[in-house]
């Protein structure tokens, strides 16, 4: 196993995917009420795998056939990791809080994959946060793509059951906008670190 493309691939994807966002606030809703949980977590976590798969081989096979595409996608990523870090710490500045609404009506199970669906492939960040941006820093990890890409949706998985199931005592947390600063702060950190290390090899050669 190689260990830091792993724990790149875990750490990137966490750091991405736990921006207040309507899937997040879909999933804590729906952990809230104990309705669907199971088939909630797995969708966004199944979904996310399929986007990351198809962004880190996407940008593999380009790569294989264009070598010099390597340099733009360190480039590119070190871009979109250097801008996500401004919007995290733009964030935190303005903390929001993770509001959920909650009703009485029970809904079906196909509704619930229906719903989840649309909220992860309807929305455009998704293709530049998973699929463009992973698949980028992916493939600048060489060899250690496939793990960085293992680390990545494992980051899915984790996050999106973790928010499910324990949603009753993660609610009051991400209630609190001062929670929410330190985390986006904290994301904005990494997001930098991430992206000074992705970019340092082209100045290293």
């Amino acid at each position: 196993m190689t260990p830091a493309p792993f724990l790149l691939g875990l750490t990137t994807g966490l750091s991405l995917i736990v921006a207040i966002g309507a899937q997040n606030a879909f999933v804590l809703r729906q952990g809230i009420r104990k309705e669907h949980v199971f088939v909630t977590a797995t969708v966004c976590a199944l979904s996310d795998a399929v986007l990351i798969g198809a962004g880190v081989n996407g940008m593999g096979v380009l790569v294989e056939r264009l070598p010099w595409l390597l340099t733009i996608a360190r480039l590119g990523g070190f871009l979109f990791l250097a801008t996500y870090a401004v919007f995290a710490f733009r964030r935190s500045l303005k903390p929001d809080a993770l509001k959920v609404s909650v009703s009485n009506r029970s809904v079906t199970t196909l509704s619930i994959i229906g719903t989840t669906l649309a909220l992860t492939w309807l929305n455009p960040h998704v293709y530049i946060d998973t699929v463009l941006l992973l698949g980028s820093v992916a493939v600048a990890q060489g060899q250690g793509a496939p793990w960085f890409a293992f680390g990545a949706i494992l980051a899915s998985f984790i996050w999106f059951f973790l928010l499910a199931y324990a949603a009753r005592l993660l609610a009051p947390l991400f209630a609190k906008p001062k929670a929410w600063q330190v985390l986006d702060f904290t994301i904005g950190i990494l997001m930098l670190l991430f992206a000074t290390l992705l970019i340092w090899p082209i100045f290293t050669k």
